[in-house]
């Protein structure tokens, strides 16, 4: 059986001019999780990031710690769904349907949480079959599309029993996971927003067959935490 590991970024910069970076303590993850990744003996055959600059900077910061780097190779199939598209496509329509959704829109992405809600509606509206047609944004089969395209690519060129490192986000790990479990789109959030920061989902795969081995897996940060008297797991 050969993997493919789905590692989502670091802590990324929320609230700051520039999100798509990663904050002091992202890089701090990414480090650690290379450190880690070396110090059980996962060499990674290849290495596979989308292009954003969260993801790489993550994937560097891990390879680094390898003992035989390999390049990281870009892939913008990998990259997060978008959700400024989709809020500018859907939200308009979300709210002329919902006025307690309108009031809870206002509080604007000061507040972490309640962008969360609006995230989480937007999307359950995107992967709806009833989504209306879309135009300056992907629609919800192009990009699942995209991420299957992406990951089958990835198991053709892994040799046989070999460690793929994918560093994405946390809506391509979902997307991700939902193709392979097949589940409908009514679920597929619920695999979005608890993905933590620098998580491993595991992706197992031969002759054509993939099966999703772990989910969001942060026992590496849990350990690290104690050992390094940090806290090293977050969702944002």
């Amino acid at each position: 059986m050969a993997s493919l590991y789905l590692i989502r970024h670091g802590q990324a910069s929320f609230g700051s001019a520039n999100y798509d970076q990663l904050s002091p303590l992202g890089q701090r993850q990414a480090d650690v999780s290379g450190r880690f990744f070396a110090d059980v003996g996962l060499h990674f055959g290849q290495a596979i990031s989308g292009d954003l600059s969260r993801q790489q900077e993550t994937g560097q910061r891990v390879l680094a710690s390898q003992p035989e780097p390999t390049s990281l190779r870009i892939d913008p199939r990998l990259n997060e769904v978008d959700n400024e598209g989709q809020i500018a496509a859907l939200l308009p329509m979300l709210c002329e349907q919902d006025a307690a959704f309108a009031e809870r829109v206002k509080a604007g992405r000061s507040d972490s949480k309640q962008y969360q809600k609006v995230i989480q509606a937007v999307f359950n509206a995107w992967v709806s079959p009833d989504c209306p047609e879309l135009t300056n944004t992907a629609s919800w089969p192009d990009y699942l599309a995209g991420v299957r395209g992406a990951l089958e690519e990835a198991m053709e060129q892994a040799e046989a029993g070999s460690d793929t490192a994918i560093f994405t986000s946390g809506g391509t790990i979902a997307t991700a996971v939902s193709w392979v479990l097949g589940v409908p789109h009514d679920r597929i959030y619920g695999f979005y927003e608890p993905v933590f920061n620098c998580s491993i989902t595991r992706l197992i795969f031969s002759r054509g067959r993939v099966s999703l081995s772990n989910f969001n897996d942060t026992a590496h940060l849990q350990l690290l935490s104690q050992q390094l008297g940090e806290t090293l797991v977050t969702y944002r």
